[in-house]
């Protein structure tokens, strides 16, 4: 028998009122404090690579180290998140990744930190990572109501902005200034704690109903899981369109901002300090959007959002594509970081509410598929795309013109996707 009850319907008032639970809030401290650290790692880590070698490509490969597994292994997590118990496999791959880092940590104190060994160490916290997020995101729904998912999901995103993209990076580049091991032992330390947090959720899963878990579903093969989440995610008019848009989104924004860096410093005349000022409007952005996201479904509706969101997009590229001011540059990147984290937060929930929970995990991974695939498919056009033209707005205009089509061709179809 659970220890955590069904949750039970509630009148919109009620839903309004009604806090979110214990067991959401230990989630979201663990979901807090493994953000933090990731956000850690992420800032030392190429500092450490750069300390060891000044081959660009070894820094490259430090950074594609951690997103590789979301291309390679993310079906098959989304398969396994599905057949397992989702706490126990969150507490697990936590102190697993805890372990890996803390590894990491001792070869860097002892000099054996080479560079093949920073990039596997990062390959497996991604590896994990597959399996963790995937299993979060699918757990989510059973500690909630479903009245109050948006609410929790904007939390959640807020959490990731504060923790991730401001705290993270000052205190990561301060760690490791006072020791190259220390914010990799933070790293493990946070997700030791993270896991001891998710190991008290007083949930528990219920007993699968006995016609959606005979013996044999037992000797199903992985392929065939994974072909029912892509089957189910295809069968949902609604994902089916949010899926794609996604992919184009990423690969459209990823190709345009593949070569940021000198657009920064080439078109807008910035430097170092300049381009960080830059890319933190939009955090600034995502963080207002987090707080927002409620409110705004609530008087305009899931659909009307979605299409204004896909304005934006345009909008930024055209923008980026023809100001040579940093101050246009980073108010249009604001109003972009508003709409991520309203877009991510109404599609996650979205997706909570639509998919049954017994293929959560498996169509959760096919939506990170397509949204980090896009991601690495964009950065690899945009980078060609820069080099081959020598004009360093091409890509800009190249998503534009790639965005606007997409929004014409979905516009009508984002009307079924109702909140």
């Amino acid at each position: 028998m659970p220890l955590h009850p069904p949750v039970v319907p509630m009148t919109a008032v009620s839903a309004d009122r009604a806090r979110l639970g214990p067991d959401f809030t230990r989630l979201w401290t663990a979901n807090a404090v493994s953000n933090l650290g990731d956000g850690v790692t992420m800032v030392a880590g190429p500092l450490l690579v750069a300390s060891i070698s000044d081959d660009p490509a070894a820094v490259a490969a430090a950074a594609l180290a951690p997103q590789l597994p979301w291309l390679l292994f993310a079906l098959v997590s989304g398969a396994l998140v599905d057949r397992l118990d989702r706490r126990r496999l969150v507490v697990t791959v936590n102190v697993a990744r805890g372990g890996v880092l803390a590894a990491l940590a001792v070869a860097v104190l002892t000099g054996t930190a080479t560079v093949p060994v920073i990039c596997l160490a990062f390959f497996l916290t991604g590896l994990g990572e597959t399996l963790a997020d995937t299993a979060s995101g699918a757990l989510l729904p059973a500690l909630v109501p479903a009245e109050q998912l948006e609410r929790a999901n904007s939390r959640l995103f807020a959490t990731f902005v504060v923790g991730n993209q401001f705290a993270a990076k000052p205190l990561g580049a301060y760690l490791f200034t006072v020791g190259a091991a220390l914010p990799f032992a933070v790293d493990a330390g946070s997700f030791g704690l993270a896991a001891l947090l998710v190991a008290l959720l007083r949930w528990r899963p219920l007993p699968p109903p006995a016609e959606s878990a005979p013996s044999a579903d037992r000797k199903r093969s992985i392929r065939a899981d994974i072909r029912d989440g892509l089957r189910a995610l295809w069968s949902i008019p609604a994902l089916r369109t949010l899926v794609v848009c996604i992919a184009v989104m990423n690969v459209a924004f990823c190709a345009a901002f593949a070569a940021f860096v000198l657009y920064a410093r080439q078109r807008l005349g910035l430097g170092d300090v300049g381009y960080g000022v830059l890319l933190t409007a939009s955090a600034v952005g995502g963080l207002a959007g987090s707080a927002l996201a409620t409110r705004l479904r609530s008087r305009f509706g899931t659909p009307a959002l979605l299409r204004v969101g896909l304005l934006i997009e345009v909008g930024l590229q055209l923008v980026l594509a023809t100001t040579r001011q940093p101050w246009v540059a980073g108010a249009a990147l604001a109003i972009w970081g508003v709409h991520t984290m309203v877009w991510g937060v109404l599609v996650v929930s979205l997706r909570q509410r639509l998919v049954p929970d017994r293929l959560r995990g498996r169509v959760n991974s096919v939506y990170a598929l397509a949204d980090l695939g896009g991601a690495a498919v964009g950065t690899a056009l945009g980078g060609l795309l820069a080099q081959a033209t020598g004009w360093i707005t091409a890509p800009f205009w190249a998503a534009a013109g790639a965005l606007a089509a997409l929004t014409v061709a979905v516009w009508r179809r984002l009307a079924v996707a109702a909140g």
